[in-house]
This record gives structure tokens, C-alpha cells and sequence, in this order.
């Protein structure tokens, strides 16, 4: 665990406000879930939340069957990080955070299809190998929970209406889940 040399007191509430350099560095945004952990030792610990995270087993089987049934590198992310992958190198996008292009992509709610001509997005950050050909964010009852997509590599084709209709069913399909 890292120290910031940030000093907070607890209100009359019971509250206590994560300061806005935290916030913006870990992307906690207004309205995000947080989880609170304790050990042993008097620590009390914040994690953001993650309604995908909790799906991680699932979202990896999901992505195994995209590839094999489409045979496109798919991946899947929360708000803040690449959860699962399929028919890629592991190591190079798992656990990496999203890109700022994936990031406007999600917040704008709408699927977005890779066209020729169009500014190549990135799925992560610091990673350029692969760019966004198909993402259909993942929304349960009004709320942005994450992204399923298709991605690139140099040479590959521009996908078509039928990868489309395959994400939105699949996006729409785990929106309605996480309702349950």
C-alpha cells in the first residue's frame, strides 16, 4: 500500500472525502461504488467497485466463444480496466486500464464500429498493437457498467453489420444479467 501524506477527518456524519487528486488518479467518478475492507491491523480499505469484476470467470467464457464463433480478437472491460480476452496476447492487455478513447466510446452509450478512414482507437492505455474495430458498452438499468468489443490488428478487415448485431446482443444480454 502507498502513502500520500493526505490527512482527512471523519465529520459528524461519519464521512470522510477522498481528495480530488485520488479521485481523478483512480477515476472515481461521483456515484461510483466503493468497497470497504478492514484487517487485523486497523486499516480500512477502499476498492472501487466492480458489478463485471464479479463476472471475471464468465466474461472470460463469453470472450471465448465470441472468438471462436466470429474468430475476432474480443475483449471485454468495467469502467476501468480490461477484464477478459480472447484470441490475443494475455499479458498485453489484461488488467491494463482503458484507453480515454474506449473510456469516450462508453460514456457516449452508443456502439461504435471501426470505419476506414476513422482515427484508429486504442483499447489501453500504453498499448498501441491493437486498435477498436466493434464495441457495444454494457448498460443494467441506466448504468454504464462496461464494454464488450472486437479488436484489430494491422491487416485485418473492417468488420461488417453481422459482428455489429453479435456485440449489441451480447452487451444487451449482460446488461440484463447484472439486473437479476
Amino acid at each position: 500500500m502507498k502513502a500520500t501524506g493526505i490527512v482527512r477527518r471523519i465529520d459528524d456524519l461519519g464521512r470522510v472525502v477522498i481528495p480530488k487528486e485520488i479521485r481523478r488518479t483512480m477515476r472515481i467518478r461521483e456515484g461510483d461504488p466503493l468497497e470497504i475492507y478492514t484487517d487485523k491491523d486497523g486499516e480500512v480499505i477502499f476498492k472501487k467497485y466492480s458489478p463485471l469484476g464479479d463476472l471475471t470467470d464468465f466474461a472470460a467464457q463469453i470472450c471465448d466463444t465470441l472468438y471462436k464463433t466470429a474468430g475476432h480478437i474480443t475483449a471485454m472491460c468495467d469502467r476501468d480496466t480490461i477484464i477478459a480476452l480472447s484470441g490475443g496476447v494475455r499479458r498485453e492487455l489484461m488488467d491494463r486500464r482503458i484507453s480515454k478513447d474506449l473510456e469516450h466510446i462508453m460514456e457516449g452509450r452508443q456502439i461504435y464500429r471501426y470505419s476506414a478512414g476513422d482515427t484508429r482507437l486504442v483499447p489501453a492505455e500504453g498499448v498501441d498493437r491493437y486498435g477498436i474495430s466493434v464495441a457495444a458498452p454494457v448498460i443494467s438499468e441506466g448504468d454504464l457498467m462496461g464494454c464488450v468489443m472486437f479488436l484489430y490488428t494491422e491487416g485485418s478487415g473492417i468488420l461488417g453489420e453481422t459482428e455489429l448485431k453479435l456485440l449489441q446482443t451480447v452487451s444487451g444480454f449482460l446488461g440484463k444479467q447484472m439486473e437479476i
